[in-house]
């Protein structure tokens, strides 16, 4: 029997972006459960260029064992072109969006840069009406991230950065600094906490001051020329997009028993500080859900969150696409295009 060939972005090994190669590879097979997305739209994320250097970030013991070729990438939006015999709910040609398999797939096993993509069932949700699949394709990492974080975790699994759960606190009246508040995250994580009633001050560079007004931010501070922590003080909640080592600094933007999310949580060494503050900090693994991506779904389609575009690339040009993600400065998603 003969294989079935796409094209699709994959890599031979680790390395930069000129690693990525546009080339043939066999199309998925499905499984029980699965559906088969003829993908129209493909969003850029940072567990990409992760995967492509070989998670070098990460502690030996923590990196996924991959099998090469690998073919990066997790958020998708597109037609169903084929189902398994078990699927209910779902029809050939209806439009769809998803993350797919994450973390599970973070050993290259979700393989979102090619043009057809296996999804389960259980991780896809409708398109919302009212954007396209370019948009659609820049929610599902950074949206289901920002809403895992601060509205509902929505899942039991262990968390594997910290013994406790996760918890979001209420955001309602609440003033909430967010760091990063132009990228993939921090934009969607402005809106969310416009839409739930906080006060937002958003923290990004002087050339994302219209946007965060536009989104509904309260008061910009750009970091080029200000650094938040020297002014901001007794603020309930940051959540830091950017996170990392330097994530301890907002520390003392924080009241006494306020919370600090960091979205990238490894290299935080203030444990101690932000216990003698009286300061919470948490963060969580964002996972994959066909139901969030419904529910968040509803608020895309009608206009209470939208996706902020930064660039968009034709899918065999995603070398590029990741040298324009490395340039920094990113407003909003970068977007690959696979018909």
């Amino acid at each position: 029997m003969s294989i079935k060939m796409m094209k699709a972005v994959r890599q031979h090994t680790f390395g930069g972006p000129e690693v990525l190669r546009y080339e043939d590879a066999p199309m998925p097979e499905l499984k029980p459960g699965e559906v088969l997305v003829r993908v129209h739209a493909v969003g850029l994320n940072p567990p990409d260029w992760y995967l492509r250097e070989g998670f070098s970030m990460l502690p030996p013991e923590w990196r996924p064992v991959m099998k090469m070729p690998v073919i990066l990438g997790t958020d998708i939006s597109g037609t169903i072109a084929a189902l398994a015999d078990d699927v209910q709910g779902l029809a050939i040609d209806d439009e769809v969006y998803a993350m797919v398999r994450f973390p599970s797939g973070l050993a290259g096993d979700s393989r979102a840069y090619a043009e057809y993509v296996s999804v389960p069932a259980s991780e896809i949700a409708f398109k919302p009406d009212g954007i396209d699949h370019i948009q659609a394709a820049g929610a599902p990492m950074s949206l289901l991230t920002a809403w895992q974080f601060m509205i509902d975790v929505g899942h039991d699994e262990p968390n594997p950065l910290q013994p406790n759960r996760h918890e979001p606190v209420p955001l309602k009246a609440k003033t909430i600094l967010i760091n990063g508040a132009a990228g993939g995250v921090g934009h969607f994580a402005v809106q969310l906490a416009k839409w739930q009633g906080a006060r937002v001050i958003a923290v990004a560079s002087g050339k994302h001051e219209a946007l965060m007004g536009d989104l509904g931010a309260d008061e910009f501070i750009d970091y080029t020329k200000t650094s938040a922590e020297a002014v901001v003080r007794d603020v309930d909640l940051v959540i830091d997009a950017v996170g990392g080592p330097t994530t301890g600094r907002f520390l003392r933007t924080l009241r006494p028993g306020g919370a600090l999310f960091p979205i990238f949580p490894l290299g935080f060494s203030g444990a101690d500080e932000a216990a003698s503050l009286g300061v919470t900090v948490s963060t969580t693994q964002v996972r994959s859900s066909g139901a969030q991506l419904a529910e968040v779904g509803k608020l895309l389609a009608d206009g209470s969150l939208r996706v902020v575009i930064d660039s968009i690339y034709p899918l065999q040009d995603a070398s590029n696409a990741h040298v324009r993600a490395a340039a920094g400065h990113i407003q909003g998603k970068i977007v690959l295009t696979a018909g």
